[in-house]
């Protein structure tokens, strides 16, 4: 094994896929996931989406048998050249290298595959390497010295001064900017660059928790949305828009956005590719955002600046403060609420889709709290094996928020060697998807319970016990605030799981009761 390698054995390929993506997120560099031919290349494609989207440097290099046996009955043989092409930034077929010819475009492939993984905003690579028997005879001590051929990335890609002229003229002229920052990597100059940006033009910036840019702009602009009547939502509507980062979860926003289009929308982007979120979109600026960022400031802060945006900012401001954090009786939402305000500052929280990452947005972090969501695909699967894959790599106390559902369906996540002790997963089980219990008009299917929403009566302990977590359970109030400092603290020598049992139905009343009480708050 070549020293210069960190190497994580995982024996189930897509959860593989998935830490490899969570070790991403933790490193901030490419990571390689490398499998067998036939169905375990397969087994990658969730996360090979997931990279796509998001997007991360996944590089994907999968054994392949000789193309004469593809479709010939052979073991393990499927077409596995562009497998991935819709999810993929760049697609390599090597070449059996027999002559020096054949090596040097073998080379050349590689070299290309790899400087790939950090152009245009950087995503997923697949190589497809095939290999003819013996495949188990090695003749070389050590790898052999080739050629590398280096890629220059400009750090600012925003150069063009009288385009920046132009932006930040522009950008003055509109009375209800408003920035949307998506999911994305922290970034303390991005944040300190748009704290300055605020504070100059008086703009709205709405982020997520997954933005990752702490006390910056409003969170809480979900709810806001839903106390608001048509008139109230023409007023707070933008007339400019202009979108950072990857996904939004709120789908009251992309409403808003779509309903009352704006006169322009800027889409900041590494990757120049056309993402027309909210039907409206007049400029693709192909730019790293800090750059961008950095060409809207004027560089004269000691000369007061003009701050039409000023009043829109504070309309939304006092909306905000109208908003109170849900105070809960024994719930899901109840569980949610004592994780997030007893997590130890600098911890990573890595969150699952559907309800989980919905009702945490709906609570302060603490300070310094990173947060993370296989938000690309928003799927259910591998939510678990990327919090292992991240925690793995990392010092920090690594939490993961889940449902029942997506726990079980990523249990394998837990079945590989590298299960950190500063590892801890709360499951919120339910007993099904509660989710689908909330969407007006399926709550009142008679298919909902045996098709749909997925009961079950499975509980985690013999499970996680089995590879090695310490287990604690809650079911109700008292028990949860005792066992939440064993949860949370540092000082554990083995993993954690924390499994709350709550109601279904109970659960979606609390929050049906939580969103009448501000409606009424706010309208008031």
């Amino acid at each position: 094994m070549d020293k210069y390698f960190t190497c994580w054995p995982v024996t189930d390929e897509r959860s593989a896929g998935f830490f490899a993506t969570g070790l991403i997120q933790q490193s901030r560099k490419p990571v390689a996931v490398c499998c067998t031919s036939g169905s375990a290349v397969l087994n990658l494609a969730p996360a090979v989406s997931e990279a796509y989207y998001q997007p991360l440097p996944l590089l994907v290099l999968t054994a392949d048998r000789p193309s004469a046996w593809i479709g010939q009955m052979d073991g393990q043989t499927l077409p596995q050249q562009d497998v991935f092409k819709d999810f993929i930034r760049k697609s390599i077929q090597l070449p059996e290298p027999a002559t020096k010819v054949e090596e040097w475009y073998c080379n050349r492939l590689i070299n290309e595959a790899l400087n790939a993984l950090g152009q245009k905003g950087g995503g997923p690579i697949h190589i497809n390497i095939p290999l003819s028997e013996p495949l188990f005879q090695y003749t070389i001590q050590t790898l052999p010295e080739v050629r590398k051929i280096n890629y220059y990335k400009p750090e600012v890609h925003f150069p063009d001064k009288n385009k920046q002229n132009s932006y930040f003229q522009r950008f003055r002229q509109y009375h209800k900017p408003m920035l949307v920052i998506g999911q994305q990597s922290p970034d303390k100059h991005q944040t300190k660059l748009l704290k300055e940006l605020q504070q100059q033009t008086g703009c709205v910036i709405l982020a997520e928790h997954l933005a990752n840019i702490p006390d910056t702009g409003i969170g809480n602009f979900d709810p806001i949305l839903y106390t608001l009547t048509d008139e109230d939502k023409r007023e707070l509507a933008p007339d400019l828009v202009i979108t950072i980062g990857g996904h939004v979860v709120s789908k009251r926003l992309k409403q808003l956005i779509r309903e009352y289009s704006p006169a322009e929308h800027w889409l900041v982007t590494e990757s120049g590719e056309v993402s027309d979120l909210f039907q409206c979109l007049t400029e693709v600026i192909e730019a790293d955002a800090e750059s961008f960022l950095f060409s809207l400031i004027d560089p004269e802060t000691n000369t007061p600046e003009v701050k039409p945006a000023v009043d829109y900012k504070q309309h939304w401001e006092s909306l905000s403060a109208k908003i109170a954090e849900p105070a809960p009786a024994f719930s899901d939402l109840y569980a949610v609420k004592e994780l997030i305000k007893s997590i130890p500052a600098g911890s990573a929280l890595h969150v699952g889709n559907s309800s989980s990452v919905r009702y945490s947005q709906l609570f302060t972090l603490p300070p310094n709290i990173q947060v993370y969501c296989n938000r690309g695909t928003s799927g259910i699967e591998g939510s678990v094996s990327a919090a292992v894959g991240y925690s793995a790599a990392s010092r920090q106390l690594t939490f993961l928020l889940i449902g029942d559902l997506s726990f079980f369906y990523d249990m394998n996540g837990l079945w590989n060697k590298h299960i950190s002790p500063n590892l801890r997963i709360l499951i919120n089980n339910n007993q099904g998807g509660e989710i689908f219990h909330a969407l007006p008009g399926l709550n009142r299917s008679e298919a909902l319970n045996p098709y749909i929403a997925g009961n079950h009566t499975t509980e985690a302990k013999g499970w996680v016990e089995s590879c090695g977590f310490r287990y604690i359970k809650a079911s109700n109030e008292k028990e949860l605030r005792e066992n939440m400092p064993i949860f949370t603290s540092p000082d554990s020598n083995q993993p954690v799981v924390l499994e709350v049992f709550s109601e279904i139905e109970s659960n979606t009343e609390i929050l049906r009761k939580y969103f009448h009480q501000i409606k009424q708050v706010v309208g008031s």
